[in-house]
């Protein structure tokens, strides 16, 4: 028996060690990227990626470890756009201090919309974030002092540190590199904190994990607030990207349901899923829309949905499960040919 268990424990050990091996490694390869892609289309398209990475692990908080799909992050999105954009605007206040106080905003305004609909199940919850999403996108279209339906452009200073904004795409994409890097981390340190196992707890049954005392709602709340303060950071780092932001770019509710499938897709709750599932989805979907989009409109979407639906079919936790599932079939494999070869040797 205690040899058994010191096996298994040699086991889990040298497969923590080859995880964080691996994902050391895949870091450096992305710090390195840079050198190997030059197009800036390309570089765009991973800009991108990793900008889906951060937004799908914010969703992750709340969606994957909460229980709670919520369908209108594009509100805290275009919070944090528009508070680094009207301070630096009006005030000249640098984005890098207008993207913590959008973060500390858009938390604040999760807190008092999670008071009243957090206590929500399921679609009812969804709903509701849905209609929180199109009644703040109606007033920001009609509110003059964020620029209306018109937006507000933001002012070229290029080649500038202080107003985040870059000559080439490189310091762009080092930007959202960490802030990837940094919250995969944090979602890692969380995942095997009290939090993790109060929040799989309440996943498994809420009633029983209220009964040991476990505040669901407090975990809620604070899901919620970390998902809204993430993704305002993002929020300001599109801003300047782009240097333009209005309603009908930053506060639709399309872009909330895209976070959530490429969550849902990669695997909520976990560490890797939102990974995955940006990996997947976006490239995917620009390319679609780049290679098919003039000739046939829609068709991208169309073959978009067609392989998303294929994937939660053959394995409805996402491509975490997916990948398990063909390791443990190759581990399989591998153990039958063992044992084939110790059999032929033996005879």
């Amino acid at each position: 028996m205690e040899v058994t268990e010191s096996i298994e424990g040699t086991r889990k050990r040298e497969e923590r060690r080859t995880s964080w091996l691996v994902w050391g490694g895949l870091v450096v390869l992305l710090i390195l990227l840079p050198l190997f892609i030059k197009g800036p289309y390309y570089r765009h398209i991973v800009i991108f990626t990793l900008m889906y990475v951060v937004l799908a692990q914010a969703w992750n908080l709340i969606g994957g470890y909460a229980g709670q799909i919520a369908l209108g992050n594009a509100v805290f999105f275009a919070i944090g756009a528009y508070t680094s954009s009207v301070l630096l605007v009006r005030a000249d206040v640098t984005p890098w201090l207008g993207m913590l106080v959008g973060g500390v905003f858009s938390a604040a305004v999760s807190l008092a919309l999670g008071y009243a609909v957090l206590r929500l199940q399921g679609h009812y919850f969804a709903m509701a974030t849905i209609a929180f999403n199109e009644i703040v996108r109606i007033c920001f279209a009609n509110w003059r002092f964020v620029g209306g339906a018109q937006g507000i452009s933001v002012p070229l200073h290029m080649g500038s540190l202080y107003y985040m904004e870059f000559p080439s795409k490189a310091p762009y994409y080092y930007i959202m590199l960490f802030m990837a890097v940094f919250i995969t981390l944090f979602v890692y340190v969380l995942d095997r904190s009290r939090f993790g196992f109060y929040s799989k707890a309440i996943k498994q049954d809420e009633l029983a994990a209220k009964n040991r005392g476990i505040s669901s709602f407090r975990l809620k709340q604070v899901a919620f607030a970390l998902n809204a303060f993430f993704t305002a950071l993002v929020g300001t780092f599109y801003a300047q990207y782009v240097l333009y932001i209005s309603p009908d770019s930053v506060l639709l509710t399309s872009n909330s349901i895209l976070i959530a499938v490429i969550a849902i897709v990669g695997g909520f709750g976990t560490v890797s899923g939102p990974i995955l599932g940006a990996v997947f989805v976006f490239p995917l979907t620009e390319f679609l829309r780049a290679y098919l989009g003039g000739q046939a409109m829609g068709l991208n979407y169309i073959l978009f949905g067609a392989a998303a639906i294929f994937v939660v079919l053959v394995e409805p936790n996402g491509f975490v499960a997916l990948v398990k599932r063909i390791r443990r079939g190759a581990g399989t494999r591998n153990e039958k040919e063992r044992s084939v070869e110790l059999g032929g040797a033996e005879g």
